[in-house]
This record gives C-alpha cells, structure tokens and sequence, in this order.
C-alpha cells in the first residue's frame, strides 16, 4: 500500500467523482481507476459502489477513509515538523478568507507579517464562510478566518478580535432624525420589525448572526433582496432599497459612492466574534503560530 493510493482513493472520497478526482490529481483517470483497483484487491474489499451515474462509499471504504486521512494527516505533521526544524524562518501558510471582511482586515495584517517574516510565503484562498469551514476541516487550508458561532464540530479556534455591529440605512430615513446633543439615539433592534432587510445570500456567517439578532429581539427579518457580498447590500440600502446589519470593520467610507447612514444600536450592543479556526488536532506550524499572533497584535491596533 503506498501513500499516493491513499490520496487518491480520498480525492475520490471527496469528489465522489473519477473524473474530477482525476482532474484534482493531474493524473489520466485510467491511471486513477488502475491505482484504485489495485488498492481494493490488495485490502480484499471494494471501498466504492459504483454506477453510470455515482460513485458511492461502502461500509469498508467509510472506515478505510477515516483511517486513510489520519494517516495522511501524520505525514503531513512529520513534513511540518521536520520543515520547522530545517526553516526556522521559511514555510507556507493557506489562510482562507470570507472575502469582505479579508478585504478589510488583511490590508492591515499581511504587511506586517511580510515584514516580520519575508520569507515566510501567506497563499489566500476566500470562499463563504461555510465553504470555508469545510476546506479547513478537510485540510485544505491551515488557517481561516471566521466568525462564530462555527457549525463544523471538527474545528477549533483562537479569538482575535470582537467587532461592533451597526445598523446601516439609507438617508432620509426616520431613525437618522433620532439624536441627542447631535448624536445619533441608539436604535433597539425590536425597532426594525416592520423594516425590509437586505441580506447575505445562504452559507454565509454573518447572515445567520443578523437572523438570530432579529429572533432573539422577536421577529424574523422581512427579507426584500439578497446578495453574496457586503458591498453590494451597503449600496443598495444607501439607494433607499432596505436597511441592514454591518460589522463595524466593513463600514465604508464617505469616499465610496453609495454610502449609507450607519446607526449605532442599543445595549446589549451586538457584535461578532472573529476567530483564527484550524481543524482539531492539526499540527500548527511555526509560521501559522506566528501568523495568529500578528492578526491578534493587528487587530488590537485596530481596536485602539
């Protein structure tokens, strides 16, 4: 049994695909299906049902894969660890990104890590916040940067930061004549009952914190567009089509075109919890140790 026909047969796992698998791998698909076959007459069980259509784990191909990856896993901490040891200063890093908040956050890390660490490489990879946390419970990222509350159990964290959630709505609107001394009277989120909502798309984080701030005040959000990126929802409250919930490190700025009214809101003042997640139990290197503690030294630059 070689490690190479593991990787396959969990590509395959993965992809439930021979073609895609193949295509993942860079390898001609009937040197995929020969490596696999081999395999499974070297074990004496078919690990795959296959069909025209599917391609399916068997009960003994489920507990080969388990095994499969922890053992994938340990070569990879022994190439880390001995990486380490050999390049106290050198490595790589996959940080995956939700892309807004990345966006915003990373022009601030990235160039002091660079600065700190020239020769440590940072390779990004951004996706949804659900996505994202299936690339790193896979493997396919070292780090990633999420908000919680996370859904995959397999993935731990260390907290980076605590951000503020305002609310954002267009000019003009009835609460922005809402002040005292010249500042805006906190807005309670009950308030926004008969309000429609612009939201983020399904599978994104902060979705899922703006519909549970609405729960817990009583309603659910009346929901009139949906978009897959913070920027686009910003312009169009700012164009008088809704209002919305905005993690305070996304606000825009007045240089941006289509800028709405951002409002603060009442005590308890919600907020969001950012965090550095990484899969249970994997080994962290050196260089992604030292990339968590830049982001946290960062962020509470910010913060001040």
């Amino acid at each position: 049994m070689e490690l190479r026909q593991l990787q396959y047969a969990l590509q395959i796992a993965s992809e439930r695909n021979f073609s895609r698998a193949a295509e993942k791998l860079h390898i001609a698909q009937p040197s995929l299906s020969q490596q696999l076959s081999k395999l499974e007459k070297e074990l004496g069980v078919l690990l795959f049902q296959r069909n025209t259509s599917t391609v399916e784990l068997t009960h003994a191909g489920a507990l080969f894969m388990d095994q499969a990856q922890k053992i994938m896993d340990a070569v990879d901490l022994l190439r880390q660890e001995m990486s380490d040891i050999s390049q106290l200063r050198g490595g790589k890093v996959i940080v995956g990104s939700m892309p807004i908040t990345g966006a915003h956050l990373l022009p601030h890390v990235l160039p002091s890590f660079k600065r700190k660490y020239p020769e440590i490489e940072i390779a990004l990879l951004e996706d949804s916040s659900m996505n994202l946390e299936k690339l790193t419970a896979g493997g396919k990222t070292d780090l990633s940067l999420l908000s919680l509350p996370l859904q995959e159990p397999s993935l731990t964290y260390e907290i980076i930061g605590e951000e503020i959630i305002d609310l954002a709505v267009p000019a003009g609107h009835p609460l922005t004549e809402r002040t005292k001394n010249d500042i805006p009277v906190p807005v309670r989120i009950e308030e926004l009952s008969e309000e429609s909502f612009i939201v983020l798309k399904k599978g994104q984080g902060f979705r899922k914190i703006t519909f549970d701030l609405c729960q817990k005040a009583g309603f659910e959000p009346k929901v009139v567009f949906e978009s897959n990126n913070m920027e686009t929802i910003q312009s169009l409250v700012a164009t008088g089509m809704g209002i919305t919930l905005v993690p305070r490190f996304i606000s825009r700025s007045s240089r941006n075109e289509f800028v709405p009214v951002y409002l603060p809101l009442a005590e308890p003042v919600p907020s969001r919890i950012l965090v550095i997640a990484y899969r249970r139990g994997r080994y962290l290197s050196k260089a992604a140790e030292a990339f968590i503690d830049t982001f946290k030294e960062t962020m509470q630059e910010l913060v001040k």
